[in-house]
């Protein structure tokens, strides 16, 4: 069986992620970041059969020119003519896309359409997608979405008690992201578990800079934390996640902050950072906690504390929980802070495995728990993977349509 080969590329509005990917035997042959663009040093960092490299861009390198010389890279490495299809993440499908999809002109202008729900993130989506077109003008371009996974919540779980009128016209609802990291956290637990997909109970719980939780029942999401913005929720590494709304008023009407300058301190000056006032870095702070710093406890006291309270309230629309999984750059290999999260959650019976717990870090992965009922898990997410995958599968499908 020939190799379905599939560059996938996740753009931010100053990054690149990038990974080429087997679909078959599942393997990142080619992974990187490049990264400052737009800015005086761009650079373009990756790692190829084990070794890691560092490629200078031009100042004021944008996407397109980073684009470019990926190509140039792959082409050096003789690896262009290998590859099937692009799979582009994009962050924000709003109501209209509730699966992946092949990218062509409609479909662009209607990802376009709903970037005022995601600003921060789309258009450096569309960036990525119009700077493929041109760089890989004969392969299919296909679309994967953070919020599609949570297109099955229902009604009363993803409005807002707003006017509805907002919803019906203009869109405002719950969405949720990191949709196709809790898609493969699902697939894997029910392999691990042994329990049928469609009747798979579980609470995924993906911490990094950006964290979410979401209540996964019969295979499908029914509840998440992130919101109309990826801003909602969990205390994240520089997102405040809930607070009350009102706050947002109080500084500008009274403390004189602009409402640009709410939107940046919500976003990219709270969470970790804000509380510790030291790092958005979880290993930094855990560090600092452990030598006695003050803000570095209170923040991993106020993340834990927060997603354990998120994680009990999950169980109401499960009724049944098969486990509770931990991913993400954080949940994967941070042994302290699942000890205390489980700590906090006594009332399902979770009993810490220690040495599991601390095997479990770095891509390990496993049960971290030995008591019956619901279990503790870490299973290590791949969403490069799963847009490897479903770009496949739609430009496979899409060629049998043809012939």
């Amino acid at each position: 069986m020939s190799n379905k080969l599939v560059f996938v590329l996740n753009c931010g509005s100053s990054s690149l992620k990038f990974a080429l990917i087997d679909s078959l035997t599942q393997q990142q042959i080619l992974s990187g970041l490049a990264d400052s663009l737009g800015g005086q040093a761009p650079f373009i960092r990756f790692k190829y059969r084990g070794n890691k490299q560092t490629i200078d861009l031009h100042s004021n390198t944008e996407h397109q020119q980073a684009i470019d010389s990926l190509v140039t890279l792959l082409n050096q490495l003789g690896l262009t003519n290998q590859i099937n299809a692009i799979g582009h993440r994009v962050v924000h499908g709003g109501e209209k896309f509730t699966q992946s999809v092949l990218i062509d002109s409609q479909v662009l202008a209607q990802i376009e359409q709903v970037s005022q729900l995601a600003p921060l993130h789309n258009p450096a989506n569309i960036i990525g997608i119009k700077a493929c077109q041109l760089a890989f003008d004969t392969l299919p371009q296909v679309a994967v979405f953070d919020t599609a996974f949570h297109q099955s919540i229902p009604k009363h779980a993803f409005l807002y008690a707003l006017p509805h009128q907002l919803y019906s016209e203009h869109g405002i609802r719950r969405y949720g992201f990191h949709g196709t990291s809790h898609f493969f956290i699902a697939t894997q637990a029910s392999k691990l578990l042994n329990i049928e997909l469609e009747q798979l109970n579980i609470i995924s719980a993906h911490l990094g800079n950006g964290a979410s939780i979401t209540a996964i029942k019969n295979g499908k999401s029914v509840d998440t934390s992130m919101g109309l913005t990826p801003l909602e929720g969990l205390v994240m590494g520089t997102r405040c996640g809930d607070i009350d709304p009102a706050i947002s008023g109080y500084l500008i009407d009274q403390l004189g902050y602009s409402q640009a300058q709410v939107t940046a301190l919500l976003n990219k000056e709270s969470g970790l950072l804000g509380i510790s006032e030291l790092s958005n870095d979880c290993r930094v702070i855990e560090e600092n906690a452990q030598q006695g710093h003050v803000g570095a406890q209170l923040a991993l006291d106020i993340f834990c504390y927060r997603l354990a309270k998120y994680i009990a309230s999950y169980t109401v629309p499960l009724g049944r929980l098969d486990a509770l999984v931990f991913t993400g750059g954080i949940g994967e290999n941070s042994d302290t802070i699942r000890a205390k999260v489980l700590a906090m959650l006594t009332i399902f019976g979770f009993e810490l495995d220690p040495t599991a717990n601390t095997t479990a870090r770095f891509g390990q992965g496993g049960q971290i728990t030995t008591n019956q009922g619901p279990k503790a898990l870490v299973i290590p997410t791949d969403e490069e993977l799963v847009i490897a995958q479903d770009a496949i599968r739609l430009t496979t499908s899409a060629s049998s349509d043809k012939e």
